[in-house]
């Protein structure tokens, strides 16, 4: 069953990257729950928690699922990636603006470009064929982990965690910009040559 579009782990993808409007007209829309302003509504920001933390669980299930059900395909292995990073950058983005800081900013930056650059060097270097010098690795992966534990901190909006927040996403800054490092490290001497 590799190779099919339309699989479980495809789905749930695909499903993962229609919660970001969902997510987006929560954030943006008071009409939509009856609140106004961001901080006026607990329920509000336990459904964008809610929905980010689902979000989340299904990154890790997708790519689950796709290897014991051996439901791999060029498409899932496209989109997989993308689809994490467009609901990271729109909850990024949200915070940023509920929280217009330097601090938030600096890591909302820090880390949307880390996002790009990775993207593109992958792209690069599969085009030369060299893909597997860049493959996630484990410092990526615990990036990841803190990243979406601290977004999905801050979007409760409750005060007496933030500092917690804090830590939790500057940590997530820290090895976003490691993991960078490793990254650009392993294809330094594909990008040295003439």
């Amino acid at each position: 069953m590799a190779g099919t579009i339309l699989n479980i782990p495809n789905i749930l993808t695909m499903a993962r990257i229609a919660l970001i409007p969902v997510f987006l007209l929560i954030a943006y829309w008071p009409p939509a729950i009856g609140v106004y302003g961001h901080e006026g509504s607990w329920t509000r920001h336990i459904i964008l928690t809610s929905l980010f933390i689902l979000a989340a669980v299904t990154d890790w299930l997708d790519g689950y699922l796709a290897r014991v059900l051996n439901q791999t395909s060029a498409f899932g292995r496209f989109l997989d990636p993308v689809a994490d990073k467009l609901m990271v950058a729109a909850a990024l983005i949200v915070l940023v603006q509920w929280q217009p800081t330097i601090s938030m900013a600096f890591a909302a930056i820090v880390i949307i470009s880390r996002e790009i650059t990775v993207s593109a060097l992958r792209e690069w270097m599969a085009e030369l064929g060299a893909r597997t010098s860049v493959a996630v690795s484990t410092v990526g992966k615990y990036k990841t982990a803190f990243q979406m534990i601290a977004i999905s901190v801050f979007l409760l909006n409750w005060k007496a965690i933030e500092p917690a927040a804090y830590i939790l996403l500057y940590t997530a800054v820290i090895l976003t910009l490691w993991s960078m490092i490793i990254y650009l490290r392993a294809a330094w001497p594909y990008l040295k040559k003439p």
